[in-house]
């Protein structure tokens, strides 16, 4: 069914200015009421979704199907507990020249030196040793530093050849063991 022009025209004349003006703000109210009020209600609708597994996570936490998370200051016990103590330094250098046999390196005598944080209650064993081998054996030897002692962090590695010819490689290695403290 199609309204004719004129009788819509009509209409607008009988209601006036006002009649019209009213009927802009409230064409307007309504869309602004669906651009603001849908996100809201899926906000709505994605909070309580959140709220909704939070209260089953903790349930599960309560029945001891699933472990608490740990806090900040537990991580951090944990994480000293896992270092070697100070006393055990040795064994780790031991595994160091142990590793660089096994890969047929050079290691010729490093420099030690020991130094704590007191605010961390951590040792820290520097170590800076001179290093040949060729390429592949060095990367292999580092990786199994990295893997097999999680405690000891790579700083600065500096390799060198003489010539472009050469396949063995020369230069340095410093690193860092921390210890805990006991």
């Amino acid at each position: 069914m199609r309204i004719p022009r004129l009788i819509i025209h009509e209409r607008l004349r009988q209601l006036g200015w006002p009649g019209i003006a009213g009927g802009a703000l409230l064409l307007v109210t309504l869309g602004q009421g669906a651009a603001v009020l849908l996100p809201g209600e899926r906000f709505l609708t994605d909070v309580e979704q959140q709220l909704a597994n939070a209260e089953a996570y903790q349930a599960r936490i309560a029945q001891g199907s699933e472990a608490a998370p740990l806090v900040p200051q537990r991580q951090l016990e944990d994480f000293r507990s896992s270092l070697p103590a100070q006393p055990q330094a040795t064994d780790a250098i031991d595994r160091i020249y142990a590793l660089a046999a096994l890969e047929r390196i050079t290691l010729s005598r490093g420099e030690y030196s020991l130094g704590s944080d007191p605010k961390t209650r951590l040792a820290r064993y520097s170590i800076v040793l001179p290093i040949r081998g060729n390429y592949p054996q060095v990367r292999r030897f580092l990786h199994a530093l990295l893997t097999q002692l999680p405690a000891l962090v790579l700083e600065d590695i500096d390799l060198q050849r003489k010539r472009i010819s050469d396949t063995e490689l020369t230069g340095r290695i410093r690193m860092t063991l921390y210890l805990s403290r006991s």
